[in-house]
């Protein structure tokens, strides 16, 4: 059987690091803060908030919620987003996605200052990302990173394949696998047969958001196996894009849903935030 990648774990240990370090920061009177601004009451959305709270208790910096009404014009989030972009007591600013349908994701994104942009998805980052000068990464794709280097894998010269392409994940994961010297193919909806690109990798990141779309005959043996995917199966259980009890014989390393990439995200953005703190400050 494939060795279990433990997502809570190394979560466990980023934060351990994170929350020494602005233990170390507040000795010389910084104090570390995340703005989260949620808009409307979707569920999904509103644990997220609540996680991302509990993680910044958790690692010692302060958390600051902006929960605002649904009907919330254009005009009043780019007012707050400005109040807090030249707040000195906010290092990170996170838009909660999605926002409610009258409001624009792009314009207000583009409206968060790139240097407190700790979702990376700013413009300035993502172009950053792409030739290799980053300060943030996106939070999925670091975490995965994270796990892939907490097994003592080497990318470089390794096959790895990518399925989907999204902004958030699939495109940054790919840069970052790049990054890393591995010989990166992005695949996704238009591929034409998916299961032999599958089939080459010794990295395989599944991001695709389709229940246990990929099956051991889509998997190469010994493979490291990461599972992007959050999604409900025929019993309304929370599962990934992949089939875990078919590919975890087969898989050399592989990550569980949940309990795999998941934690790793809010630990990756706790991160984002106390580099942000230290830019800010002039030390880096």
């Amino acid at each position: 059987m494939g060795k279990i990648i433990d997502g809570k774990q190394v979560s466990a240990d980023v934060k351990a690091r994170i929350a020494t370090e602005a233990a170390q920061l507040k000795e010389k009177g910084i104090e570390v803060g995340l703005a989260v601004v949620i808009v409307g009451e979707d569920p999904a959305s509103k644990v997220y908030v609540r996680n991302k709270k509990l993680a910044c208790e958790a690692v010692g910096f302060n958390s600051y919620e902006y929960a605002l009404p649904e009907q919330t014009t254009e005009a009043q989030l780019l007012e707050l987003v400005d109040n807090l972009n030249n707040d000195p007591k906010v290092n990170g600013i996170l838009v909660q996605l999605p926002l409610p349908k009258h409001l624009n994701d792009k314009v207000i994104i583009d409206n968060i200052s790139a240097d407190k942009d700790v979702d990376a998805f700013h413009p300035v980052n993502v172009g950053k990302i792409m030739i290799g000068s980053y300060s943030f990464l996106p939070c999925t794709p670091a975490g995965v990173m994270e796990l892939i280097h907490s097994i003592g894998v080497d990318v470089k010269g390794k096959e790895c394949v990518v399925i989907g392409r999204s902004n958030i994940v699939g495109k940054p994961m790919a840069m970052l696998l790049l990054h890393e010297s591995g010989t990166v193919t992005i695949c996704h909806s238009k591929t034409e047969d998916l299961k032999a690109a599958c089939k080459r990798a010794d990295i395989l990141v599944a991001a695709v958001g389709k229940a246990k779309m990929i099956t051991s005959d889509y998997i190469k043996e010994g493979a490291v196996v990461i599972d992007v995917g959050m999604n409900r199966d025929e019993n309304n259980k929370l599962c990934g894009d992949v089939d875990f009890e078919d590919c975890k014989d087969k898989a050399g390393y592989i990550t569980p849903v949940p309990g795999g990439v998941g934690p790793m995200t809010i630990a990756m953005l706790m991160q984002n935030t106390l580099t942000a703190a230290k830019q800010q400050n002039g030390l880096l």
